[in-house]
Formats: structure tokens, sequence, C-alpha cells
């Protein structure tokens, strides 16, 4: 009983954390699309630090458990959504 508690407790915060990992990582996409179309070198090394920054959280997530992992990709889901909607 315990330990099925420990995994949703490691599945929400996962996803919480995906969530505000996704927010940084979906609004910041605009400033890199602008970016490139202006011809701005700068932009392009952005989105490796981006996709970068992404990958380790997403490898940490990894590291703690499938459960968080499961978490941070909902939350990344739902921040993707959220950014979208944003932009509209």
């Amino acid at each position: 009983m315990i330990g099925a508690l420990l995994l949703a407790v490691e599945a929400l915060l996962g996803a919480a954390a995906g969530y505000g990992a996704g927010l940084l990582h979906f609004r910041s996409l605009r400033r890199v699309a602008e970016g490139i179309v202006a011809g701005r070198k700068r932009a392009a090394a952005f989105q490796l630090a981006r996709l970068a920054a992404l990958g380790a959280f997403l490898a940490l997530c990894a590291v703690v458990g499938a459960p968080a992992l499961l978490g941070a990709a909902f939350g990344l889901t739902l921040a993707r959504r959220a950014a979208l909607r944003e932009a509209r």
C-alpha cells in the first residue's frame, strides 16, 4: 500500500516538474524561431541548449524511476498544450 502511494507521489512530482520544464522549453521556442528567421547564429546555439536541458531533465527523471519519467512526459504534454493555446 505504501509502495503504491510512493509511486503515485513520484509520478505527480514528475508531472509537476515536467510541466514547469515544458513551459520553459515551449515558451522559449518562439524566441528561437524568430532568431533563426532573423539569421542570428546565437539562436541555433540556444536551440541546442534548450534540447540539451530538456534531455538532461528527462535523463534525471529516468534515473529517479519510471513513474517520474512517465509523469514528466505527461507534464511536458500538458505544457505544450498550454503553450500552443497561448500562442493562438
